[in-house]
């Protein structure tokens, strides 16, 4: 009998398997599943939601009701911010898109790459290219590329999807109240408020821009500097043609960026692959760049501004192409 009462007692104390599945989870994800499995002991949603959606608390109960269920068929429960915000927009697929949004931004959420409304769909294929090489510091994998992003023939800016493993546990607060707060300014048609929440996730160095399959995203920016070579600046002979051989070579396309540095003017220096082609190799190759040889050494990138220059291409069809490291130090001195 005594034994009977303690294994009873033991059942009431111990854990379900649905808060022992919050070990180990990331701390967004266990506080969202804390709160839904509190839903179920008292009906009750966190106060604070409120100020991140738009609908009433009896529509959040709800979404809890549902979000509850569904934990408890999940084998097993969400663990990472990707799996968790996948799960939320699956289970409140039908509710609207700046509710989820809002939902997702206030337990700290990464926005899936789907809309937030549906289920959430296979990302694309990230561009391919070679194993992250020797030297690298970390590899990026952009959003498609903006034709306004290319700002010369060696300068990119580039988007990468807050979704991303790399960004969603970095993202601050208040951007993603900002987000969240345009997304119902938006939904409300209140588009001036809109634009000043738009200046300040701006601002913070990020930007709501389209994915892929066209659909909005919180995306952070970076300026990447192309590793190794030197384009001709816009104001000298070839310059024009050298972005738009850029352009050309990038845009509507997602890149893979292997950053190697950050250069003086804060721009992150790296490698950017293409659907799998290397971009300054095609450079160099149409002479629309040079070969950088004050801060790097590889021998390819020296024989692939050879072969230009014997075939006259690009800024090679000049019998003396100015250097643009030349151009500048000459414009900084006046004598340009």
């Amino acid at each position: 009998m005594g034994n009977s009462i303690y294994r009873f007692l033991c059942g009431l104390c111990a854990p379900s398997s649905s808060e022992q599945a919050l070990h180990g989870a990331h701390p967004a994800v266990a506080a969202l599943g804390r709160d839904i499995l509190s839903f179920g002991a008292n009906s009750q949603v966190p106060d604070e939601l409120s100020r991140h959606v738009v609908s009433s608390k009896k529509a959040q109960a709800n979404w809890y009701k549902k979000l509850l269920v569904a934990w408890k068929k999940a084998r097993p429960p969400p663990k990472t911010p990707e799996e968790a915000a996948r799960f939320v927009v699956q289970t409140l697929k039908n509710h609207q898109k700046a509710d989820v949004e809002g939902f997702l931004a206030f337990y700290g959420l990464p926005h899936p790459n789907a809309a937030a409304g549906a289920p959430a769909a296979p990302a694309p294929p990230k561009p391919q290219g070679p194993p992250k090489p020797q030297g690298a510091k970390f590899e990026l994998h952009t959003l498609p590329i903006d034709p306004k992003s290319v700002a010369d023939g060696d300068t990119i800016n580039v988007y990468v999807d807050t979704a991303d493993p790399r960004e969603s546990g970095s993202v601050p607060r208040e951007v993603q109240k900002a987000a969240a707060e345009r997304a119902k300014a938006r939904a409300a048609k209140n588009y001036q408020k809109a634009d000043a929440l738009q200046k300040v996730i701006v601002d913070a160095g990020y930007r709501p821009v389209p994915n892929a399959r066209g659909e909005e995203v919180l995306a952070k920016k970076y300026r990447i500097r192309l590793r190794g070579i030197d384009a001709p600046e816009s104001a000298m002979p070839y310059g024009k043609e050298a972005k738009e051989a850029l352009l050309k070579l990038v845009q509507g396309k997602s890149l893979k960026v292997y950053v190697y540095d950050q250069d003086r003017y804060g721009r992150c220096v790296g490698d950017i692959y293409c659907d799998g082609v290397f971009v300054q190799e095609q450079m160099l190759k149409k002479g629309f760049a040079w070969h950088y040889t004050a801060y790097d050494q590889r021998p390819e990138l020296a024989k692939w501004e050879k072969q230009a220059q014997t075939g006259r291409k690009g800024l090679w069809a000049s019998s003396k192409p100015q250097k643009p490291w030349e151009w500048r130090k000459d414009k900084r001195n006046g004598t340009a």
